[in-house]
């Protein structure tokens, strides 16, 4: 049988039925130039989310409908701790519901301008995962054209919140070699090249260049009384480091920012290039307690998942039910694991940090690690995603909860059946990806124990608790 391929992202859809069904409406949060934003509580996991309500009246042409669209799609592709989560949308006829992650820490625009300026090692800490995202969107050829600190959202009120970079309704899937021509950014971030309409994904990293500039002095290194002023001086390029600002900051971080800011985006340092820069060893690193490890470890070398079906489910639940804390809780290992910022962790980083924890316990780690990643990497891509990270490492009882698979069930059973059958595993996982028609019925096939055809609650159930 060929392979199932399933990402986190084969479940961002459009849900069927009312928002109200699945959560509890709460509090407006903020109104946008689309919409609004409001508090939703989720009615089986109880945890708190954000709904973008955007109304329909507002996009008023197909180009405005098309972002709303794109931005699904594009966020949809990426799996990564520090890109805002979707979880699912729903549409009535006068709006667009946009299921995402609440963060309550407020713009990191807000942060600088209370702050003024941050010291080098919390700019670093930032500047780590906003490149970390520009270099795993551009592996995955995604451009986001609209880096600016509007765009940060921040975990939480705390001093080290998480980043979350939001906003990919001007992001675009790209052909490498393909220059885009479409204008798109904000004047003091945008780039030189894109005015000029012929650019690459490397406009996202001269953006990323201004936010670090910000960071560590609290103004643009373009500035002007308007727009027009300011997009002739990007168009120039020409910025200095001035004084009194500027006289105690490290020749490091104005070195990282020189080459970020190169004029021409050809010479310019790209995303991944940028994350080996040496400033950013001034990031600081959340040290990781051995025994919270060791049992994360313990939970990623005893996951089992033989069946199909069964990975799917274990990919919906981390995906779609797992809580945000529990998502974090896994976040700080999955990061120090990650120890070239990439956004996902390959074989070399988890025998390194098999290794670290285990040298003298485990006999053969080499054998261990292609075990886990044989379980674990169930898009096949050769390294472990953050969504595959915390199914394979969550504590299983809490995971495998009997709520969460009565969820997760009906999530498969689309008609209310009561049972799930090959279509609708064909409706759910079969979206984005083409497969034999063979394949859902081999898989029903697999956990069908009475040969009805079909998957009923108690034959899902034993299947996702057979290696509990």
């Amino acid at each position: 049988m060929e392979d199932l391929r399933i990402t986190g992202g084969d479940f961002v859809s459009e849900k069927k039925g009312k928002l109200r069904d699945n959560y509890r409406i709460g509090n407006k949060l903020g109104d946008g130039a689309f919409g609004s934003v409001r508090k939703i509580t989720h009615r089986v996991t109880g945890e708190i989310r954000a709904v973008k309500t955007i109304h329909k009246k507002n996009l008023r042409s197909e180009e405005e409908r098309q972002t709303f669209f794109n931005e699904v799609s594009v966020l949809r592709a990426l799996d990564h701790p520090n890109v805002l989560k979707l979880y699912e949308y729903y549409q009535d006829e006068k709006n667009y519901y946009l299921i995402t992650e609440l963060c309550n820490g407020g713009e990191l625009f807000d942060r600088i301008i209370s702050h003024g300026s941050f010291s080098e090692a919390m700019g670093a800490n930032y500047m780590k995962q906003i490149l970390s995202v520009i270099a795993y969107a551009h592996d995955r050829h995604i451009v986001h054209r609209d880096l600016k600190p509007e765009n940060f959202l921040l975990d939480t009120t705390a001093e080290d919140a998480n980043l979350k970079v939001i906003d990919f309704g001007t992001a675009q899937f790209f052909t490498p070699g393909t220059l885009m021509t479409a204008k798109f950014g904000t004047p003091y971030y945008i780039a030189p090249e894109v005015l000029k309409c012929s650019y690459d994904e490397k406009c996202d990293v001269w953006s990323a260049g201004v936010n670090m500039y910000v960071l560590l002095c609290g103004y643009p290194p373009f500035g002007g009384s308007n727009d027009d002023q300011i997009l002739k001086k990007i168009a120039i390029g020409r910025f200095s480091f001035p004084s009194p600002e500027w006289d105690f900051i490290s020749f490091e971080a104005k070195d990282l920012i020189t080459k970020m800011l190169a004029f021409d985006y050809t010479r310019r340092i790209s995303a991944r290039e940028a994350l080996q820069h040496p400033w950013l060893n001034n990031a600081s690193v959340t040290p990781i307690d051995n025994s919270t490890a060791k049992s994360i470890f313990t939970n990623l070398t005893s996951f089992r998942s033989e069946q199909k079906l069964q990975k799917a489910t274990y990919s919906f639940i981390a995906s779609q039910l797992a809580t945000k804390k529990e998502r974090e809780e896994m976040l700080e290992l999955f990061k120090s694991l990650d120890t070239d910022n990439s956004g996902t962790v390959s074989r070399d980083e988890l025998i390194r940090g098999f290794n670290n924890l285990y040298a003298d316990e485990i006999e053969d780690i080499d054998e261990e690690v292609d075990k886990i990643m044989r379980q674990v990497d169930t898009d096949k891509s050769g390294e472990i995603d953050y969504s595959e990270f915390v199914a394979a490492s969550m504590n299983r009882t809490k995971l495998l909860s009997k709520e969460r698979l009565e969820a997760a069930f009906k999530a498969f059973d689309i008609d209310g059946s009561g049972t799930i059958s090959a279509d609708e595993l064909k409706s759910m996982l079969g979206k984005y990806h083409a497969y034999d028609d063979e394949m859902w019925t081999n898989i029903i096939r697999e956990v069908d124990q009475n040969g009805d055809g079909v998957i009923d609650l108690r034959e899902f159930s034993e299947m996702m608790l057979r290696f509990t």
